[in-house]
């Protein structure tokens, strides 16, 4: 019987795991911390592709179409090492956010940011302090409140990061409609924008999201979206499932292309977290998604979070927002949405 040989890549991924593994297990006689270890050596050992690029919407950015989400990542340390690999990649859009959600990641992103301030899109994101559930009415005081409360955000935001622009500066977490066509806000927006603090306004929602990118589109005044969405439809920040009764990734985009064509780039986030889930709500379902894939999809050599990260782009978004915390999530993201095209051709 004739036995296969594994590839040359194969080969040096192992190579590289074993090395790397047995030396972190040696230093530090932590088995996870090898398997990490081993991991990130085995991504460093092949070559990656050539990142794509798509506009985003009236910014009129090129933008990789991966983009590195940095709240997360780099709420409690800074993490130079992943974010230069990444530039140095192609990756040129990093998105943050206010330390009054994301710690100090602001902060922690400062020293990259003065490395590569004229070569990257640079995003950040405040919410507005607004409680109340999605259909609510805004006062003229509430409006006002949420103004001072995201001007604020957007000032502590420049002194954190250590510079005096940002390209676009996001309400966040937003579900309600009638904050997003808030006059009292955009004209908030506006102010800094004269006074050379932001140049786009957008927003970031996980719940609500088809009526909030709605009244976004039909306002003309965002630039950016960024909107929790999967293969399977809308993702719901709530439940941290699908959302009761959504229509599939298809079904959606005649909105999106509503947005699109509104002048707003659409980002997405949590398209593959359903995949995952979460450690203290239970495990993942890695199949969620296949049936929403054709044959070549599923054929295909991705995993299945690269699955659902180059079927979210070739189908209605512009780019896609990943939390990157080690090399070899990087590299699987990366490689996702730099060939994503190739699946869809």
């Amino acid at each position: 019987m004739k036995t296969s040989l594994p590839s040359r890549r194969s080969f040096l991924q192992l190579l590289a795991m074993l090395a790397a593994g047995g030396q972190a297990l040696w230093h530090t006689r932590d088995v996870q911390a090898a398997i990490e270890t081993a991991k990130d050596a085995a991504a460093s050992a092949v070559p990656w592709p050539e990142m794509t690029y798509r506009t985003l919407g009236r910014t009129g950015y090129n933008a990789s179409r991966l983009v590195f989400g940095c709240g997360a990542a780099l709420s409690r340390q800074p993490r130079d090492e992943l974010l230069e690999r990444a530039f140095e990649a192609g990756v040129n859009v990093y998105d943050v956010g206010t330390r009054r959600y994301y710690d100090a990641a602001e902060r922690n992103l400062r020293n990259f940011v003065a490395r590569h301030r004229d070569d990257i899109f640079l995003i950040s994101k405040a919410l507005t302090g607004i409680d109340g559930g999605p259909d609510d009415g805004i006062s003229a005081a509430q409006a006002r409140k949420a103004a001072e409360t995201w001007t604020t955000a957007l000032e502590e935001s420049l002194v954190e990061l250590g510079i005096d622009h940002l390209d676009a500066y996001y309400q966040m977490g937003v579900n309600n409609p009638n904050m997003v066509r808030s006059e009292e806000m955009y004209e908030t927006f506006l102010a800094a924008k004269r006074a050379g603090k932001v140049s786009h306004y957008g927003i970031s929602t996980h719940e609500n999201a088809a009526s909030v990118l709605e009244a976004a589109a039909d306002t003309g005044w965002y630039s950016l979206a960024m909107i929790a969405v999967t293969p399977a439809g809308w993702y719901d920040w709530n439940s941290r499932k699908l959302l009761d009764g959504t229509p599939d990734m298809k079904a959606i985009r005649p909105l999106l292309d509503k947005a699109r064509a509104a002048g707003m780039g659409l980002v997405g986030m949590k398209a593959g977290r359903l995949l995952a889930g979460r450690r203290w709500l239970g495990r993942g379902d890695p199949q969620a998604f296949d049936r929403h894939y054709d044959e070549k999809l599923l054929r295909s050599h991705l995993s299945d979070f690269q699955r659902s990260y180059a079927y979210v782009l070739e189908n209605g978004l512009d780019v896609v927002n990943a939390d990157m915390q080690s090399y070899a999530i990087l590299r699987e993201n990366f490689v996702a949405a730099a060939m994503a095209e190739e699946y869809f051709a």
